[in-house]
């Protein structure tokens, strides 16, 4: 099968030609595509190289699916062109999240939505798609009323000038190094936590927060799940971590949730506080699963449930979920 991936030199972009390669989805050609400035640049797929193609020359490739990871700018441009040409998009970006006329899949969840007649498929925000995976055994059972959560987000999920922030401050701070470095963030990242991801809105409310509030309830296809959020940024590159407070319809045994999510496909319990055992972003760094752990009853109120739910945002947050997508939409024949 011939596949594009659209943001192939990003950091996103790299992880996904990683999980193809991992996954053995069945590439039997790549085709690369990036910015003008890196057309032309070679990069190694499974032994072989390709060159960086431009969208143009994409969409006369022909790929069967072409997997987008470059921006959401870029997205709302360019994903209609590829659909148009018979190209089935999974679309990293938020900008067709929140389309009523879009599919937003996180496979373990609502895959079954998928038709033939999807060529653009939204891929769910990173902090969104690891705390819905551990929600959704637990709503069919119990009936979830409200959440609310606070997320410790990894600068991966900013990029590689984030990244290259925390290293740089890193080195200063303990080596004493006077290195120029980029700053992704207004403020230093290392030693401190940022109570901002994206932009601020009018309610108070940033942009981050606001997807997870959306795009909770559209993938769970549940309107009365009432969310609320507050995203911070701190200083590792593992993985997202979340506090999780479930408020259920309905009571529960704790025995049975830790049942429930131990069946729970692409869930990974690792709840042993007697061994201080429990989940971490560099125990998460470069798995598919969603971890949970901290298992404990709220005891401030009936029916509801704390949760600690860790997992890597390039994987499962990003990457793992749009093959995972392409992957089903291949069992099906819907490809």
């Amino acid at each position: 099968m011939k596949v594009a991936v659209v943001g192939a030199t990003g950091l996103v972009g790299t992880k996904m030609l990683q999980v193809l390669a991992e996954r053995n989805f069945p590439v039997t050609e790549l085709v690369p595509v990036a910015s003008e400035r890196s057309v032309g640049k070679e990069i190694e797929f499974k032994g072989a190289k390709y060159k960086v193609v431009s969208m143009t020359d994409a969409i006369a490739a022909k790929p069967a699916v072409a997997i987008f990871s470059a921006g959401g700018g870029t997205s709302l441009e360019w994903a209609p062109r590829f659909a148009e040409a018979g190209i089935t998009v999974i679309d990293n970006s938020s900008a067709w999240r929140m389309d009523p006329t879009k599919p937003l899949v996180v496979p373990e969840i609502n895959a079954d939505i998928l038709t033939s007649e999807d060529k653009i498929i939204a891929n769910p925000n990173c902090s969104t798609i690891q705390m819905v995976v551990a929600l959704n055994p637990l709503h069919k059972k119990y009936g979830i009323r409200r959440v609310v959560v606070s997320t410790y987000q990894s600068v991966t999920g900013t990029g590689v000038k984030a990244v290259e922030q925390l290293k740089g401050e890193r080195e200063k701070e303990v080596n004493g190094a006077d290195a120029n470095y980029p700053m992704a963030y207004k403020y230093p990242i290392d030693l401190n936590a940022i109570p901002q991801i994206d932009v601020f809105l009018e309610n108070g409310y940033t942009k981050e927060e606001m997807k997870m509030v959306k795009e909770t309830c559209k993938i769970m296809r549940d309107d009365n799940i009432r969310v609320t959020a507050t995203t911070v940024r701190i200083p590792v590159m593992g993985g997202h971590s979340e506090a999780v407070n479930v408020e259920f319809e309905n009571d529960y045994e704790l025995n049975d949730i830790r049942t429930l999510l131990e069946q729970a496909p692409g869930v990974v319990v690792v709840d042993d506080t007697a061994n201080q055992q429990y989940p971490m972003p560099m125990n998460a760094h470069e798995k598919d699963e969603v971890f949970v752990g901290r298992l404990r009853r709220d005891e401030s109120q009936p029916n509801t449930l704390n949760m600690w739910v860790v997992s890597d945002n390039l994987r499962k947050g990003a990457a793992t979920n749009a093959v995972q997508i392409a992957e089903y939409l291949l069992a099906k024949n819907l490809l």
